[in-house]
């Protein structure tokens, strides 16, 4: 699967932060509760979501609502299935994805 420049935007923006890596790494031997994974990082709950949220909308993880027994939502998050190789190869494809689609991510604005 090829990346638009945007889509590879997205998730290169979303592992350039240090809080982000140590989701991901948290994440790596399986789905974690929120809680558990804002107690294990030191993190707010919504300080956490917020990060999470990034990572989400770059397809690095995935998050899912389930009830508890006592009828609880409880949201669990693991990682998504990903391989990331960041080569020049890996920009041009981006670049030429947007030009088969229409998209012009490279306009210059106008001040």
């Amino acid at each position: 699967m090829t990346l638009t420049s945007d889509e590879l935007l997205t998730v290169l923006t979303a592992v350039a932060n240090p809080h982000r890596m140590r989701i991901v790494a948290e994440l790596r031997d399986g789905r974690v509760h929120v809680s558990e994974l804002a107690r294990r990082l030191g993190m707010s709950r919504p300080l956490l979501y917020m990060h999470l949220d990034k990572l989400e909308k770059a397809g690095l993880v995935a998050g899912q609502l389930e009830l508890s027994e006592d009828g609880k939502a409880m949201k669990y998050f693991e990682l998504a299935p990903f391989d990331l190789h960041l080569t020049a190869e890996t920009i041009i494809m981006a670049l030429r994805e947007d030009a088969a689609v229409g998209g012009d991510n490279m306009k210059e604005s106008t001040p």
